[in-house]
């Protein structure tokens, strides 16, 4: 029986653009984690930027993070907006001007001593992998010294993970991709 001939096949270019989030991932009050009416209801609110400084305007965002009193909520149906039920974990896609907004509370410490944190993973295009950083509370100078991590960091990429508590009691978060003031990304060891 004759072989076929071997087939040559060229390389297809790396996908450059997409993937694209914005029509499919969004649900109602996806970014609200507790109803702005919540006494204790909090803005995180930020703009995410590329290495040359230009907003992006077609990432999705998403945070996990313990409720106030540091306990992390395991339940079911975290999709779940009832106005009611915490969950810890909410998304959002930026608007046009690459700014984002979440409502949610202000994370309590998971164990004493330490910094409270709210972590974030960042999905746009051009990003093959998803990216994850932390957003720690600026009041608890002391926690924040102490933390492993922020400890591991220079002065400079400390900055990149702290958020500024604004006059109206909101967090400001922003976000840069890469370049000066880059935010520092997490990277987790991978199961074999």
């Amino acid at each position: 029986m004759p072989q076929a001939p071997e087939l040559k096949l060229a390389p297809t270019p790396g996908q450059t653009i997409g993937p694209f989030y914005g029509y499919a991932l969004p649900f109602e009050k996806d970014n609200e984690l507790v109803n702005q009416a919540n006494p204790n209801s909090v803005r995180l609110h930020g703009v995410i930027t590329d290495g040359k400084g230009e907003v992006i305007p077609d990432a999705l965002l998403e945070i996990w993070q313990a409720d106030e009193n540091g306990s992390v909520v395991s339940r079911d149906g975290s999709l779940v907006r009832d106005g009611y039920t915490f969950t810890g974990w909410g998304r959002t896609a930026v608007d046009n001007v690459g700014h984002y907004t979440f409502t949610t509370v202000n994370p309590g410490a998971t164990e004493d001593g330490k910094a409270p944190f709210i972590m974030l993973t960042v999905f746009a295009r051009g990003l093959l992998n998803r990216l994850f950083t932390r957003i720690y509370l600026p009041e608890d100078t002391r926690a924040l010294d102490n933390d492993p991590l922020l400890s591991s960091l220079t002065e400079a990429q400390r900055k990149t993970l702290i958020a500024t508590r604004e006059k109206d009691g909101s967090l400001r978060f922003d976000i840069r991709l890469q370049g000066e003031d880059e935010t520092v990304f997490l990277a987790y060891p991978r199961e074999s």
